[in-house]
């Protein structure tokens, strides 16, 4: 391989930044993905049909290595209006049942390969330390031991046991790593690590990733002890690669190979792959002139660009190249919703039930109060069609209002408050955070809303029995809305399939609470980060009524 195609191949860019099929041909590009910006279409044929003619264009190449093609897809095929969207990890994590994680992420496979994509970038194995982080919502859990378990079974759902089988995607675990420890959970500040917390805590469940043959490791914005990961010298590769035995490929986040200073200061590092957003010539010049002058030795070339192709032969994209599009009319199928159901209702954790509040009854006067009762886009938060998510309801989900009517008929719904003259049985306010991802999620105010806290407040004098569903991607100091309330349960962000709240609301099918706190919920958000057996909680880890 001459130089500049090995540098293609390090090089990941975003198919409408800059980018075509031919400058994938011509430049030797080795991988794209998908992300905020432009669709490809709006039927998984556009999609399969867009991302085929870059496949085309890059075994058009001199050399005709086939593509990588990526995608976040973190909680179902979440980029495509009409895919199924799961609860976000903290969902899952709650409902502590392994075998739901893992049938999630094999449909989140199927889906991704039904839209043209071979890789995944998840799953996501923070543990998430300081609720004041906007990503808290991406882990599982803040418990190393059920994170480790939870990681496994996601690698499991997305690759199969083997790669180069027409139902399987690459995994990426991710971001490498104490991303969930920053000092004020500061999305991509510094963690301040001891090694007992390194090898105690924070390294296991990639330990487990990499012995179950995880594709990719996808390294954190963050720093460790001062020193930024890209560029982490002694944790990638003499650590995750040494130590460890990671023999997959590790790639950088978004724009890697560049924010944090030159190129080679990230490649020496041990990464191999890097996200270039609409900058990878400029990516590619430097990192040549770095080889050329000897700064990037080409045995480190050749490494990562070894990896990057041990990749590509395990997926068998050498002999089976193009999308797989029998998968495509699984997408959004109604045999995918009712997993992505049974999730939800399994990932709602009741905190409270008194004076008969749930299960609620078809007969029984029910309205369901607030924007966020009949919104799907609300109730999905983040890296929902768009990277922030949106705050209108898309194609295919179900939102709870709509899932609450399907059972109860008569339900209404008033989106600013219970009505002041009309006499309400059940009120079910649904109320919680308005969706973000990344840094934009990052705040100090971790309660509600001034208007949500009146809605509960008004609901409460003027309905006879008050449940209060509150949808968020952390835990929120709500003591005041929980004495108000006779009933209060922590649905997180559930995703596309509002049914399976309805199901918690009303014990469909014998359905009894499973779910269980993932993370200390506090009395305050002044005491916060609390650490597991904190005397201080609200409620402790893995709290949750197990029955109505």
């Amino acid at each position: 391989m001459r130089l500049d195609e090995k540098l293609g191949q390090m090089t990941q860019s975003i198919w409408h930044n800059g980018v075509s099929p031919e400058i994938v041909r011509d430049v030797g590009i080795g991988s794209v993905i998908h992300t905020e910006g432009p669709f490809p279409g709006e039927t998984t044929e556009e999609w399969i049909a867009h991302f085929n003619r870059f496949q085309q264009a890059a075994l058009n190449s001199r050399l005709g290595i086939p593509l990588l093609i990526g995608v976040d897809s973190v909680h179902g095929q979440n980029t495509f209006a009409g895919a199924v969207i799961f609860p976000h990890n903290i969902g899952m994590g709650a409902t502590r049942n392994l075998t739901l994680i893992e049938q999630a992420a094999r449909i989140t496979a199927l889906e991704s390969l039904g839209t043209g994509f071979n890789m995944s970038f998840a799953p996501c194995i923070a543990m998430p330390k300081h609720e004041h982080w906007g990503r808290v919502y991406e882990g599982y859990s803040e418990e190393p031991e059920f994170t480790r378990e939870a990681g496994l079974a996601a690698i499991r759902g997305l690759q199969g046991v083997d790669l180069a089988r027409r139902d399987t995607v690459a995994a990426t675990a991710k971001h490498f790593v104490a991303d969930g420890a920053t000092s004020g959970g500061v999305e991509g500040g510094n963690a301040i690590v001891n090694e007992e917390l390194l090898r105690e805590t924070l390294l296991p469940p990639y330990q487990a990733a990499v012995d179950a043959g995880v594709a990719a490791i996808m390294v954190g914005f963050n720093s460790v002890n001062g020193i930024n990961m890209h560029q982490h010298r002694q944790l990638v590769t003499d650590v995750l690669k040494g130590e460890m035995g990671f023999t997959g490929m590790v790639m950088t986040d978004w724009d890697g190979g560049l924010r944090f200073g030159a190129p080679h200061t990230v490649i020496n590092a041990g990464i191999d792959l890097a996200m270039q957003p609409g900058n990878h010539e400029r990516f590619i010049s430097e990192l040549r002139a770095s080889v050329e002058d000897g700064t990037v030795p080409m045995a480190r070339i050749d490494d990562a660009v070894r990896r990057i192709l041990e990749l590509k032969f395990k997926l068998d994209l050498f002999n089976d190249p193009f999308a797989k599009a029998e998968h495509a009319p699984l997408v959004g199928s109604e045999a995918h919703r009712a997993v992505a159901r049974q999730a939800v209702r399994e990932s709602l954790v009741l905190l409270k039930n008194q004076n008969q509040a749930l299960p609620l009854k078809a007969k029984d006067s029910i309205a369901v109060i607030g924007p966020h009762g009949n919104n799907s886009g609300l109730q999905s938060g983040g890296w929902s069609i768009h990277w922030q998510g949106q705050t209108e309801s898309y194609r295919g989900a179900t939102t709870i209002y709509d899932a609450v009517r399907a059972v109860a008929p008569d339900a209404t719904y008033h989106a600013e408050g219970c009505p002041a003259n009309s006499p309400t049985g059940t009120a079910v306010v649904v109320v919680g955070e308005q969706p973000y991802a990344e840094a934009l999620g990052d705040t100090d105010e971790l309660w509600l809303s001034d208007a949500h806290k009146q809605m509960v407040k008004d609901c409460a004098q003027r309905a006879d029995r008050l449940v209060v569903v509150l949808i968020s991607g952390r835990v929120l100091e709500i003591s005041d809305q929980f004495e108000q309330s006779d009933a209060f349960v922590a649905a997180w962000l559930p995703g596309s399939e509002g049914t399976g709240v309805a199901d918690f609301l009303f014990g469909s099918d014998g359905f009894t609470p499973r779910g269980r706190l993932p993370l200390v919920w506090p009395k305050k958000a002044a005491d916060l980060p609390l650490e597991i057996g904190d005397e201080r909680a609200l409620f402790p880890y893995g709290y949750g009524l197990q029955q109505y």
